[in-house]
């Protein structure tokens, strides 16, 4: 919906900078190299340290949603990683980067070969994980032009390999509850769907989320020894309980929250009790354009009790607003591990990249 004049008379309090410093350990560069406007904000707010999650491809905005371009880790290294020391640290994509219209692979084994080596290539050169866009589900076919589910049996070695290098998988599956409905003025993303119609998976063809979900948990119960980060808050933030369930069952799974704050926002109390819980399980990250605005949001949702405010839209822009939402005023010993202690708790190298860091503590 558009946003309306709100004639709620009530106190703001918008942090300039975060309580601590902040790792956004979900977002992603798009290919671009050119970081000082980001650098900038970075300081502005207090963000220590950016993962770009695809840091060997390239991303932009069309089709009604996104593309996907080649590009190589070596680049993100020389450009940002090694250029600016301790602000960025990248995942790989491997070899999953395929466009939709062509199969995955028509040679699974040569295919997983191919993916565990510039898995280890790409570790060895300093990723520090692996991601999973939901493509694989959703999009991705075999040779047969069978969809590939993510707990396919024949990709398990990939997840195995992560897991004997030290390095997190980030599995992004399923979408908010109404990408999978039709849409119409009476689904609540109605305008999102409608400004990024490539995000509809109303259409019959596509599993349905819970089966998307249930994929998703058979990779993660099947692999234990690997660490696996759940983004959007399991992708499930319209139930908490579900994933506070799964959080309990899997040692092995951390979520992050990132472009969920909205959801998060509609049932305060429900998120506190959720955070605090798992405190311990639970990472920053925004998955939107950089901006001070952005990140001032987020810090507000988790350090204030404000109320009825908007948060950002999925690009990162407050032209749209879907619901007024409310902070949920985290006490100072969870917004430290939120902030910054998770990530650099299961993210390899970040403790050593961040040492003697001076913006911890704002």
């Amino acid at each position: 919906m558009t946003k309306r004049h709100c004639y709620l008379v009530h106190i703001e309090q918008i942090p300039s900078r975060a309580a601590f410093g902040v790792i956004d350990a979900h977002n992603h560069l798009w290919g671009d190299w050119d970081v000082q406007k980001l650098l900038a904000v970075m300081d502005e707010v207090g963000i220590l340290s950016y993962c770009d999650l695809t840091a060997n491809v390239s991303i932009s905005w069309a089709e009604g949603g996104y593309v996907l371009g080649e590009g190589k880790f070596e680049d993100f290294v020389a450009n940002c990683a090694d250029r600016y020391p301790g602000r960025f640290y990248g995942f790989t994509m491997a070899n999953f980067a395929r466009p939709k219209t062509e199969p995955l692979f028509t040679d699974p084994d040569e295919f997983v070969d191919q993916a565990v080596a510039i898995l280890q290539e790409h570790v060895e050169q300093g990723a520090r994980g692996l991601k999973i866009l939901k493509e694989l589900g959703l999009h991705l076919r075999d040779g047969d032009g069978k969809l590939i589910g993510v707990d396919d049996p024949r990709l398990s070695p990939i997840f195995a390999q992560a897991g004997e290098l030290g390095v997190p998988v980030l599995m992004h599956q399923s979408d908010p509850a109404g990408f999978f409905d039709p849409i119409t003025p009476e689904n609540e993303h109605y305008e999102s769907l409608q400004k990024y119609p490539q995000w509809s998976f109303a259409d019959p063809k596509f599993p349905r989320k819970d089966e998307l979900l249930a994929r998703r948990d058979n990779v993660i119960r099947r692999h234990g020894d690997t660490t696996f980060i759940l983004p959007h808050v399991a992708n499930y933030a319209e139930n908490l309980p579900y994933v506070s369930k799964l959080l309990e069952e899997n040692p092995n799974v951390y979520v992050d929250f990132s472009a969920r704050i909205d959801e998060l926002g509609r049932q305060p109390y429900s998120a506190r009790d959720f955070f605090i819980r798992h405190q311990d399980r639970i990472l920053f990250g925004s998955d939107m354009p950089a901006s001070a605005e952005m990140y001032r949001c987020y810090f507000r949702f988790l350090e204030t009790f404000d109320e009825y405010f908007f948060a950002p839209d999925y690009d990162g822009t407050f032209e749209r607003a879907r619901w007024g939402i409310c902070g949920i005023g985290l006490p100072q010993d969870v917004l430290a591990k939120i902030y910054y202690k998770n990530a650099m708790k299961i993210i390899p190298h970040l403790q050593e990249d961040l040492k003697g860091s001076t913006v911890f503590e704002q």
